[in-house]
């Protein structure tokens, strides 16, 4: 469900042609895409614009490369997808940065995440490596959940021995993230990133990760100053990132977070609101 807010200002109307953006990075779930999960009309004859232009688009989002690999494959060259949070950085399949987790760490959250379920929460953790993610709850509710983010992911018997780096744990909670896994991880607050991600999703990373970190490095690595950054965000895994650009985005029925953090508000994602932005702040 949006939630409600007070207003903040859309970017003002180029004055003197279009700005100088170079980079447009953008979450997914509730931002680029619709509640339906579907990209947006539009998307396809934009991004070909934007890169006649010469700027960079850049995904950002919780979910793993290869499912943003998949989204993105007809127009995959040459783009760069933050995957995972900002764990893992791909462009052209070379990996540009990544932070995985210590495998001790990835232990004690699984050892937290059985005592919860057998407590009965009904919820279930996704380990996520480079190469796969892995689960050990296999009923079908929780495989429609991970297979939305997941598409390559694997039923193990026990998560905690698979041979892969491990970038992130990401626990699906069936009812209200905020209020039962969440709190329950707080523990882990205090060495590690316990981030909500979506109303039924939190993820737990090492401290130095997050989006923001990702985004500052690729700017750094590409020489595009914040000022040429814009970014679209709607969630409080996207509070760094927004912090990254001075052309910063919150979705109407955004997370109240996100709004007071973001300059701009943008139309919401069933409104087109990312693409809408894009063409007129650019004058596309």
């Amino acid at each position: 469900m949006p939630y409600s807010h007070a207003t903040r200002p859309p970017a003002p109307e180029p004055s003197a042609g279009p700005a100088d953006i170079r980079l447009v990075v953008t979450d997914m779930d509730g931002t680029l895409l619709d509640d339906d999960k579907k990209v947006p009309e539009g998307l396809w004859d934009t991004l070909a614009r934007l890169r006649e232009r010469g700027v960079l688009f850049s995904p950002a989002s919780g979910r793993q490369y290869a499912t943003l690999a998949a989204e993105f494959a007809q127009v995959a060259d040459g783009m760069v997808f933050i995957a995972e949070n900002g764990t893992y950085v791909v462009r052209d399949g070379a990996e540009l940065s990544s932070d995985p987790l210590d495998p001790g760490a990835v232990a004690r959250v699984i050892e937290a995440v059985r005592g919860l379920a057998a407590g009965g929460v009904d919820m279930g953790a996704v380990v996520c490596g480079k190469r796969s993610a892995y689960i050990e709850r296999a009923d079908e509710p929780f495989l429609a959940e991970v297979a939305r983010y997941y598409v390559r992911h694997r039923v193990v018997e026990d998560v905690t021995a698979v041979d892969d780096d491990i970038l992130k744990v990401a626990l699906f909670d069936f009812g209200s993230v905020e209020e039962s896994t969440a709190p329950a991880l707080a523990p882990f607050a205090d060495t590690h990133q316990v981030v909500v991600s979506g109303e039924h999703w939190v993820d737990v990373m090492n401290r130095t990760a997050n989006k923001g970190a990702a985004l500052r490095r690729l700017q750094r690595e590409l020489g595009i100053t914040p000022a040429q950054t814009m970014v679209f965000g709607d969630y409080l895994n996207d509070l760094e990132m927004l912090d990254a650009a001075h052309w910063s985005f919150a979705m109407a029925g955004a997370h109240p977070e996100v709004v007071r953090r973001a300059r701009h508000l943008a139309p919401s994602n069933n409104d087109n609101g990312v693409l809408r932005t894009i063409a007129r702040v650019l004058d596309l």
